[in-house]
């Protein structure tokens, strides 16, 4: 029998849970998992992501892992990213690891990286290209 005056041991926390009549605006972040069913308007950082069917987010998913059966309208970052069946996904992905499940919707770009975590959103844009400067035609020697 354990000594009840102990404490609890510490395990793994219980994945958070934002049901699907909930809707959340502004970022959310846990090193713990998170399962989303409603609405997110803002970036989210996780250990673990399920985006679930009913599933909407708006704005930047960063995770170690990440499953997404429903909506996501903006960039991905994860080591592993699975795009489920029912996924629809507008925006540029970049992982270590996909798996596009046929009939799944996606519309960006994907990019293999073997950290994303690390990059910053600054690090992952595209340098900007300087427009080239055309030479200048020398001028004739006066005569």
């Amino acid at each position: 029998m354990p000594n009840s005056d102990s404490p609890a041991p510490r395990g793994k926390a219980a994945a958070s849970i934002l049901s699907s009549d909930l809707t959340v605006v502004g970022n959310l972040k846990t090193t713990g998992d998170i399962q989303v069913e409603g609405t997110v308007e803002g970036d989210i950082r996780a250990h673990l992501l399920t985006v679930g069917e009913s599933a909407t987010i708006r704005g930047e998913i960063v995770a170690d892992d990440i499953v997404v059966n429903g909506r996501v309208i903006g960039r991905v970052r994860g080591l592993k990213v699975r795009l489920t069946s029912t996924a629809r996904v507008e925006g540029d992905i970049i992982h270590k690891t996909i798996a596009i499940e046929s009939g799944a919707h996606f519309e960006g770009s994907v990019q293999r990286q073997d950290d994303p975590l690390q990059q910053g959103k600054k690090a992952i844009a595209a340098p900007q290209a300087q427009p080239a400067i055309p030479p200048q035609p020398k001028a004739a020697p006066s005569a």
